[in-house]
């Protein structure tokens, strides 16, 4: 299932869009190892269906339901839900960076196990670092974010609509069928006598296994504070691994795909444009704005696909 843009063509002057300045991304210490003369990319992978979609950037609250929409392609998430006091509460849907980098993390080993069944990490401080988190604690620090935003993610529901032509195709999984930790939040140094493990469903592990999308885990870890520029990071290393000739993605399009929550079209651009400037520090993609929306040229992708 590829992109598909109403217009292929520009039909005014392109404008080239400068990256941030390396001085605003100072103190990144993973900026810093990308940038690195002797970077390396630590190769990882996302499933393509969540860069054609992609999750919430912020909380959209108890909502019993959320989606995106790209071209005929529509992907909607639904939460899990527990009982407390008899009465059911939604946990909520996850959103931000972290559920990005777990599901880089998962579908990255899932690419290189083919198993379902994953191990997380001998202690909370190790699966942080396979992440990039540094562990902090109290009721705003990473563990509590961590674990809220595992609980979310693995709770989650995930139904796909896509047409072409005649055919209709609509599926649906939930990300895990089974989450254990052991874990101990104010000991995360510590490691657990049993394994903390995560089992996939098999829907959720046949798609993300099915073409995963190559990528540089640390130039995720590099973009963490933006959850919306690591998926322009992603989907635009996606595009380049398929795109013959330049095209232009009207900007509703985009909104629709990246971003449906702002009150106004201008407000949205302003920060996908924000977002875009941090990637093209780290992958310098042929991209360029009109009025009408964002021109794509045929590039390499950032991290080429292995024959």
């Amino acid at each position: 299932m590829e992109d598909r843009d109403d217009d292929d063509s520009p039909r005014t002057e392109a404008r080239l869009i400068l990256p941030v300045s390396r001085q605003k991304m100072a103190g990144n210490r993973w900026m810093e190892l990308v940038y690195g003369e002797e970077h390396e990319a630590d190769l990882g992978f996302m499933a393509r269906l969540l860069v054609q979609a992609t999750l919430p950037h912020s909380d959209p609250g108890a909502v019993p339901v959320w989606g995106r929409q790209n071209g005929t392609l529509s992907m909607h998430m639904q939460p899990g839900w527990e009982f407390v006091e008899g009465q059911p509460r939604n946990i909520g849907l996850p959103y931000g960076s972290v559920p990005r980098l777990l599901l880089a993390w998962v579908t990255t080993e899932a690419v290189r196990t083919k198993e379902r069944d994953l191990l997380l990490g001998e202690s909370l401080s190790e699966f942080m670092r396979k992440l990039g988190l540094v562990p902090t604690g109290g009721r705003w620090g990473s563990i509590t974010r961590l674990r809220a935003q595992m609980r979310r993610l693995f709770a989650a529901t995930i139904a796909v609509h896509y047409e072409q032509g005649n055919a209709v195709t609509d599926a649906g999984f939930r990300v895990a069928d089974k989450t254990v930790t052991f874990w101990d939040p104010k000991q995360p140094d510590q490691a657990a006598l049993w394994k903390s493990t995560v089992t996939l469903s098999e829907g959720f592990f046949t798609e993300i296994v099915s073409r995963p999308v190559p990528l540089d885990l640390t130039v995720l870890k590099a973009l963490t504070r933006s959850p919306m520029s690591i998926d322009i990071y992603i989907w635009l290393t996606y595009r380049m691994s398929y795109l013959k000739r330049s095209t232009t993605v009207p900007w509703a399009l985009l909104e629709l795909q990246f971003g449906a929550d702002y009150a106004r079209p201008i407000d949205f651009r302003r920060k996908f444009l924000a977002a875009l400037k941090k990637v093209l520090l780290v992958y310098r993609a042929p991209v360029a704005t009109t009025p009408e929306g964002l021109l794509i040229a045929p590039g390499q992708p950032h991290i080429p696909r292995r024959s």
